[in-house]
């Protein structure tokens, strides 16, 4: 996937033991609040992450820029984790959440070049036909990017950890943002 000013975004599995340090820094820093990991230690990380490797319906990756970690991506089927109960699957759903870790030099755009990255991504498996998020109510910047990439709110949900926007985006509704970006208009 074609990333920022030409760079290359790619993906790989997140390895639990040793891409835990660098996830550790990711997810404890205060910019990651809503990763809910604040206080994880190391072994908290490896531990979270060696769940996530060992479970059929989510998974972790990395998303690459030029070859070097630059995001956290992870996707789930939301029949088996996250939204079990709190609303109806339907055949093709796929969950996601990412992370973008903090840096000291900023790149404008970066963020919102990830997430349509995570979305494509997950769009090349021609099985997946919904994308479904459940972002905290208060993350307002990411209900933007979500927003930009094609999300449509459906309603607030509550889950054992947090007050959450349950959106979806269809394959349709992400190419026709995509289509709309391309040509420069504002979604």
């Amino acid at each position: 996937m074609s990333g920022l000013n030409g760079t290359d975004f790619t993906f790989r599995p997140l390895d639990p033991l040793t891409d835990a340090e660098l996830l550790h820094g990711w997810v404890t820093h205060p910019k990651a609040a809503y990763w809910m990991m604040q206080d994880a230690r190391l072994e908290d990380v490896e531990r979270a992450y060696m769940e996530i490797a060992a479970d059929p319906h989510h998974h972790a990756l990395l998303g690459l820029r030029d070859g070097e970690p630059a995001f956290l991506m992870e996707k789930y089927d939301p029949a088996h984790r996250e939204l079990v109960g709190l609303y109806e699957p339907e055949p093709g759903d796929v969950g996601m959440h990412f992370l973008v870790p903090p840096t000291d030099t900023p790149v404008h755009g970066f963020t919102r070049a990830v997430i349509t990255a995570v979305m494509a991504h997950l769009f090349e498996d021609p099985a997946t036909h919904r994308v479904v998020v459940e972002p905290d109510v208060s993350n307002k910047a990411v209900h933007a990017l979500n927003e930009v990439v094609g999300f449509v709110p459906d309603r607030e949900i509550d889950k054992p950890e947090k007050r959450a926007l349950l959106s979806f985006c269809t394959r349709e509704q992400f190419f026709r943002s995509q289509s709309l970006a391309a040509r420069g208009v504002a979604v």
